[in-house]
């Protein structure tokens, strides 16, 4: 029997996605070139180029052990072991949140509070994988960046990202504010866990494989998104901001505990897709 065609593996893969995993043809097909780019070590365009080429049987083998992963649910970040963040490619473990795309409102936000020429401090609040914290510190090397994460594991792979893309953080290992010790910051973001500990969608798709104690927070969603708000005028110096990130549904009571504590320009803001995705304000002089 003839080797199949890189075309045709590819073919029967993006079918194979899309019936096990309800994604439409574009999606799958994009997670079959991933994969296959990723298991062969080739880039994506020279799977273009070598569509007709016939794909050797060790490298069938590989891409199917990989695409039965896929088939039962694990994320294509894990199994590649990379995610994109603002414009960069991050190394990811299941040991981290995988990072998506609607974080990166919460670097345009702050960036937008670091004047370049300035060397602002910045604090970022279970960095995870990093790039919150990473991302700042390419894009205003003036800032003096702090990142905070409790799992060693975690912080592990936040400081590998760093040294391989080049940026200068500082990295503490501890529980939010812990290891600070009354030390404060011109701003603070975070992007905590702020799922409650009962959503069914804990148990759907690529979540089912992410650290629970980086997703949910209490019965509400909302244990972590409160303490930090409570904590953070204890680390900011005055007129300093606090920006975080939280659920969908979650923006009014965010605003709610940020007025509680005397913040003032307290405010939302939205992802592409239109959702409330950040809210903070400043630290009343």
């Amino acid at each position: 029997m003839p080797a199949p065609t890189v075309a045709a593996l590819l073919d029967a893969a993006t079918a194979r996605l899309g019936d096990a995993l309800g994604l439409d043809r574009r999606e799958a097909r994009l997670e079959a070139k991933t994969l296959a780019a990723h298991v062969w070590r080739v880039a994506p365009a020279w799977l273009i180029v070598h569509d007709r080429d016939p794909v050797e049987a060790d490298q069938a083998t590989r891409f199917d052990t990989l695409l039965a992963r896929r088939l039962a649910g694990e994320p294509v970040a894990y199994l590649t072991g990379v995610r994109e963040f603002y414009g960069r490619s991050f190394h990811v473990t299941p040991a981290v949140l995988i990072p998506r795309p609607e974080t990166e409102l919460l670097v345009d936000l702050a960036l937008t509070r670091l004047p370049p020429e300035a060397p602002h401090a910045v604090l970022d609040l279970g960095t995870g994988s990093g790039c919150v914290a990473v991302s700042l510190a390419l894009e205003r090397p003036n800032a003096r960046v702090t990142a905070v994460e409790r799992a060693a594991d975690a912080l592990a792979v936040a400081r590998e990202n760093a040294a391989r893309l080049g940026a200068s953080v500082e990295w503490l290992a501890g529980d939010w504010f812990e290891p600070l010790d009354g030390r404060r910051f011109d701003i603070i973001v975070g992007n905590p866990p702020y799922v409650a500990a009962n959503d069914p969608h804990l148990a759907r798709g690529d979540v089912r494989f992410e650290p629970p104690d980086a997703l949910a927070s209490g019965t509400d969603g909302l244990d972590d998104l409160r303490r930090l708000i409570a904590c953070a005028p204890h680390h900011l110096q005055p007129g300093g901001s606090l920006l975080l990130e939280h659920g969908y549904d979650q923006a009014e009571a965010v605003r709610a505990c940020l007025a509680a504590q005397a913040f003032t320009g307290i405010a939302s803001w939205t992802d592409l897709a239109g959702i409330a995705r950040v809210s903070g304000g400043k630290l009343s002089k």
